[in-house]
């Protein structure tokens, strides 16, 4: 006599719809936590590689005057800073790069990515030079900004100041008050927030 055993179904491995949606929750919870840290780090990234290559042409202008022993340009190219600069040789010492007066172009940098503005203040609106002992033609600052909302107002981790002094040494502006923004001197020797990316 031939016996039949019935086998007991084998059950599904997976989860329950109360575990599914307690899951899809969490995630939701963490993405919306995590997705806008994650924009503000690239946000601070391209902040400080755009500052640190314009430092790095300001630095290399220094030098390269104090070496040849003549007067070298950084200059706008273009309408604002953010559309690219240019460094030369400037025997004319008027700012301006001109071949036929023997002006050398020694390095040309790119526009900005998109958003992004460069505007230095009132000494440095079209250029800034380095005189062979090392000094600027004058002091001030550059401001760089994400201004992607078109306001020209610096925001909370948005905006990178360069100040540049007498004798032409540049620094990144501070933050002490930790707001986010940097600071500029004031002509009392007190520190305050930039409150324009349009003129530092």
């Amino acid at each position: 006599m031939i016996r039949h055993t019935q086998k007991t179904p084998a059950y599904a491995c997976g989860f329950t719809l109360i575990e599914l949606l307690a899951t899809l929750a969490v995630m939701g919870i963490v993405l919306s936590i995590g997705i806008p840290s994650y924009h503000e780090l690239i946000r601070s990234n391209r902040l400080t590689t755009q500052i640190n290559e314009f430092s790095s042409s300001l630095n290399l202008a220094r030098s390269e005057a104090i070496r040849r022993g003549i007067r070298v340009t950084v200059r706008k190219h273009g309408d604002e800073w953010e559309s690219g600069w240019q460094i030369f040789t400037d025997l004319s010492n008027n700012g301006l790069f001109d071949e036929s007066s023997g002006d050398e172009l020694l390095r040309q940098h790119d526009a900005l990515a998109g958003g992004y503005t460069l505007r230095g203040n009132h000494n440095f609106v079209n250029f800034v030079s380095f005189l062979p002992d090392g000094s600027s033609n004058n002091m001030g600052a550059f401001a760089l900004c994400d201004n992607s909302d078109d306001s020209y107002i610096p925001h909370p981790g948005a905006s990178k100041l360069i100040i540049i002094n007498n004798i032409g040494r540049t620094r990144i502006g501070a933050d002490s008050n930790g707001n986010g923004i940097p600071e500029k001197e004031t002509s009392n020797g007190n520190a305050t927030d930039i409150s324009s990316c349009a003129s530092p």
